[in-house]
């Protein structure tokens, strides 16, 4: 039987599973008619299953403080990993968030593969689709990848692209400060562990490429030492104790167009319209519970892809953290609008993403006790973890069946409260949000407040358009004013 230790950060993430924060990502698809449970196995059986960390489980390590292995599973059955479950009535929305609430709370099975798919076949006059795969297995975005990687542009089609093809037309990247993935100077398959000896052997045998790494590293500790030195984040309803109960709830899909029309009118990037939004509902949210918000700033974990294109069959985490404050004290939202995107540009040129790539590398590498204090040392650092993956912006079909939305919950890493995921399908967004119910029984009010927040973004955007067709339209009657005179003047020419 073929075995594999697993990395080092795959480790790490496997660790921070406990009852009360499982490190588990859940997925939603949902459908307006019904998906045939036959024809999805057969999918699952066909594009999935290929990839062999999906037929493999956990198996601890022979000797003490040794890393647990990947091995194939003896006893694989796909049947065991795809269950068909019925809503009660009124199988609505709710009904359907209090069954996802439920499997959010519940651990997977670690005598099997670490992942569990639900086919709910009367959701409304359609069905749903829910999927639960450890964050050991791979980060959040890859994730989201080889689930597409299920899906298809035809209806017609009888199995879903390999997941070799993901990448070409609908990769799913995270929207968020790409220059910290792409540079040339770090790069995080140099950061891990495993790396490190051979580097050390290289470093001895060859000068020139130890003062290159001499650059590197200074610039990577100068990165963790401000990541070390920054003030814990202000106490607000977000921190506390978790329980092992958890929230979750989506928005009704908002329009990207509106979404554009917005960065349009005030010459930023979507993302940072809607986190924007996000950080004026935080902030109603926190006054609701009669708190102090003004000049309040709190930190967002963002995840940020540092994978390249091309996906392998080990899939795995590689992926780093970068912290944004938000300003959740900013009453304004024109003025909340200008700090985020002010916050995300500081971002983009800085190597945070690598420096916490590095960090969760060590975490797998270090004792379960140290890996706990250090878990807490960050954690302690932000309130919400907040991803933003943009899906496909086509039709997509899954078994035949049209997708109707698309959702995703993330782990809150660090033992925080508060998870935040903005996802797009095909011409729309939604927002979901993954709580603790002991610190935040209510994500709908979250909810409720982003699209008072959106709503108001969009209200100014139409004033900020109105306005500027008002300077424009005398220029455009000037404009066809002397179009009309040269007209004229050609027709006389042309008499002559």
């Amino acid at each position: 039987m073929t075995r594999k230790k697993i990395s080092f950060t795959d480790h790490a993430w496997l660790r921070m599973d406990e009852p009360d924060n499982l490190m588990v990502i859940t997925g939603l698809i949902t459908f307006e008619t019904p998906l045939d449970y036959e024809a999805l196995k057969t999918i699952v059986e066909n594009s999935l299953l290929p990839i062999r960390r999906f037929r493999q489980r956990i198996k601890p390590p022979l000797l003490p403080f040794m890393r647990p292995y990947w091995e194939d599973d003896p006893n694989f059955d796909l049947e065991s990993h795809l269950e068909r479950v019925k809503l009660p009535p009124p199988a609505d929305q709710k009904t359907l968030q209090d069954l996802i609430i439920q499997l959010m709370s519940t651990k997977l099975e670690t005598t099997r593969p670490l992942w569990q798919f639900y086919l709910v076949e009367n959701y409304g006059k359609g069905s749903a689709f829910i999927a639960r795969l450890h964050h050991s297995i791979a980060d959040g975005i890859t994730l989201m990848q080889v689930l597409i990687s299920l899906t298809d542009t035809n209806p017609a089609s009888s199995h879903a692209g390999q997941l070799q093809e993901i990448g070409r037309s609908e990769q799913q990247t995270i929207s968020g400060p790409k220059n910290t993935a792409k540079s040339a100077v770090l790069k995080s398959e140099d950061w891990t562990v495993e790396n490190l000896w051979k580097e050390g052997v290289r470093i001895l045998t060859n000068p020139s490429h130890a003062r290159y790494r001499v650059h590197q590293v200074i610039d990577l500790a100068a990165t963790v030492g401000k990541l070390t030195l920054r003030w814990p984040d202000p106490k607000t309803v977000f921190k506390g104790s978790l329980g092992i109960e958890k929230c979750a709830a989506w928005s009704e899909p908002i329009s990207l167009r509106d979404v554009k029309h917005i960065r349009k009118a005030f010459n930023c990037t979507v993302n940072d319209v809607l986190l924007t939004a996000v950080a004026g509902a935080l902030g109603h949210y926190v006054e609701s519970h009669k708190q102090e918000t003004e000049d309040v700033s709190i930190r967002g974990f963002i995840p940020v892809n540092l994978r390249p294109i091309q996906l392998d069959q080990e899939l795995g985490n590689k992926f780093g953290l970068v912290f944004l404050s938000v300003p959740i004290g900013i009453d304004d939202p024109i003025k909340r609008l200008q700090q985020v995107r002010q916050n995300m540009d500081a971002l983009k040129a800085s190597s945070e993403a690598i420096a916490t790539f590095v960090v969760l590398n060590l975490f797998g590498a270090v004792s379960d006790r140290l890996e706990d204090v250090l878990v807490d040392f960050f954690g302690t650092k932000g309130s919400a973890v907040i991803t933003n993956v943009p899906g496909p912006q086509t039709q997509r079909y899954l078994a035949g069946t049209p997708i109707n939305s698309l959702m995703a919950w993330v782990p809150q890493s660090g033992r925080l409260a508060l998870g935040i995921s903005i996802i797009s399908y095909n011409g729309k967004v939604w927002l979901g949000v993954a709580t603790d119910k002991g610190l935040i029984p209510d994500p709908e009010t979250i909810i409720d407040f982003f699209d008072t927040e959106f709503n108001e973004l969009k209200y100014l955007a139409q004033i900020v358009h109105a306005e500027r067709q008002k300077k424009i339209q005398p220029m455009l009657s000037k404009l066809d004013d002397a179009i009309q005179t040269l007209d004229e003047i050609l027709a006389l020419a042309n008499k002559e």
